[in-house]
């Protein structure tokens, strides 16, 4: 569980909203957030994501969570699927709330 603006947020519930926040930021037209796959690649032969949706991706997980990614920091395994990107936002919060 991670805590988000002071209220719990589950794993699945974390991975509901990355996975929303992926279509609604990126207009995916025509996509279910539900469809996506939690281990599904997100670039090429999965969502066909590019770098420019990685950038746009960041700043929404920023915006939405209060964390602050740093794009030259940021490993591209955490954008490689929903899992992936709920691990890394679960320890950005970790990080933001030890230093408190």
């Amino acid at each position: 569980m991670t805590v988000v603006d002071e209220t719990v947020v589950d794993e699945k519930t974390l991975r509901s909203e990355i996975k929303s926040l992926i279509v609604g930021t990126l207009n995916l037209e025509g996509v279910d957030p539900a469809s996506i796959k939690d281990d599904g690649p997100l670039f090429g032969a999965g969502l066909g994501l590019d770098s420019v949706d990685a950038l746009e991706l960041m700043v929404a997980l920023e915006k939405k969570y209060g964390i602050k990614l740093q794009a030259h920091e940021t490993d591209r395994a955490a954008f490689a699927s929903v899992n992936a990107l709920a691990g890394m936002v679960e320890g950005e919060l970790r990080r933001a709330g030890s230093r408190g």
